[in-house]
């Protein structure tokens, strides 16, 4: 007789167990090691609060685990909503087939409601996209990519390794330093940009290097990676007053094939990406954005242009 499944709530001793099963399910790669050092980042230090977290048992084994990162959004009248993102979700491969996803998210859903959180937002892949949508969750809106191709590929590099900065960056732009950003207003859902959760999203990551170019307005935050055999890099965000300049700037000391980046229709940072040359690459999608609110909530969520995004708001690496 198959044992009956358990879920309950995670505890710090089941951490070896959940990065097992999170190898075994979803893999890994040269920038995305699935340690200690990045579960802890992630679901541990979160300047938002810690996760809620759910694991699933059977047969004296962890079947699976089912984490939602807590995820302030601002309102533009300044309102805070309380939010979760749903990452980290994983059935062993042992136990797949039994409905562990399910059951692990309904639960975690119901959890989220008695403590009175507002809405789950997450970008899921295609297996599992079709698996939140029997869910109750509803499709946002499709994010697409704006890309500025560039002259200078640099030296290769060792698409094993995690990417270098060095090597896609001449003269490299210095790290990242969380100092006081002028908060712009809000043209719909957007993650508040304080000094901690600068200093958690670019300078905490265990195995990502962001870096950064300054000028009197702005900073842009960029980061090195491989894609597809490709060097490119990555437009995180654009902080302070966005001007095409800075943008520019950074385009100048990249070396790769492009600069690749998102940031929503009607922001300004979308206006002076394009300004610097990226173009929006017309039915191409990187993610889809789905929501699951949990009360009634002041705006219409499922409108994709009531959200105020960058690519830092969406890849959580």
């Amino acid at each position: 007789m198959e044992s009956s499944l358990t879920i309950r709530p995670y505890r710090i001793s089941d951490l070896d167990d959940v990065l097992e099963t999170l190898k075994a399910a979803l893999g890994e790669s040269p920038i995305l090691k699935r340690t200690p050092a990045l579960w802890a980042w992630k679901h541990e230090h979160n300047p938002f609060g810690p996760s809620l977290v759910l694991v699933a048992e059977m047969g004296g084994r962890l079947a699976g685990v089912r984490a939602l990162m807590r995820w302030d959004l601002a309102l533009p009248d300044g309102t805070l909503l309380r939010c979760l993102r749903a990452v980290d979700t994983a059935t062993h491969p042992d136990f797949e087939r039994r409905g562990i996803f399910r059951k692990l998210t309904n639960d975690a859903v119901e959890v989220a409601r008695q403590k009175n959180y507002d809405l789950i937002f997450n970008t899921p892949n295609d297996r599992s996209g079709a698996g939140y949508l029997t869910m109750g969750w509803r499709r946002v809106g499709t994010i697409g990519v704006m890309l500025r191709p560039l002259m200078s590929r640099g030296a290769k590099v060792d698409p094993d390794s995690p990417p270098d900065p060095a090597d896609f960056f001449e003269p490299v732009p210095a790290p990242f330093a969380a100092g006081e950003v002028p908060q712009r207003s809000s043209s719909g859902l957007r993650t508040p940009r304080s000094r901690e959760y600068l200093a958690w999203r670019f300078n905490g990551h265990p195995s990502v290097k962001y870096r950064a170019t300054s000028d009197e307005k702005a900073t842009v935050v960029a980061r090195a990676n491989i894609r597809q055999g490709r060097k490119e890099v990555v437009l995180s965000d654009i902080l302070g007053r966005a001007n095409r300049r800075s943008v520019a700037a950074l385009a100048r000391k990249a070396r790769a094939t492009y600069v690749a980046g998102w940031f929503s229709p009607r922001s300004p940072e979308r206006r002076a990406a394009i300004l610097a040359g990226m173009v929006p690459v017309p039915g191409v999608r990187s993610l889809t954005l789905v929501a699951r609110p949990l009360r009634e909530l002041p705006m219409d969520v499922f409108d994709l242009a009531n959200w105020d995004l960058a690519m830092s708001d969406l890849e959580l690496l």
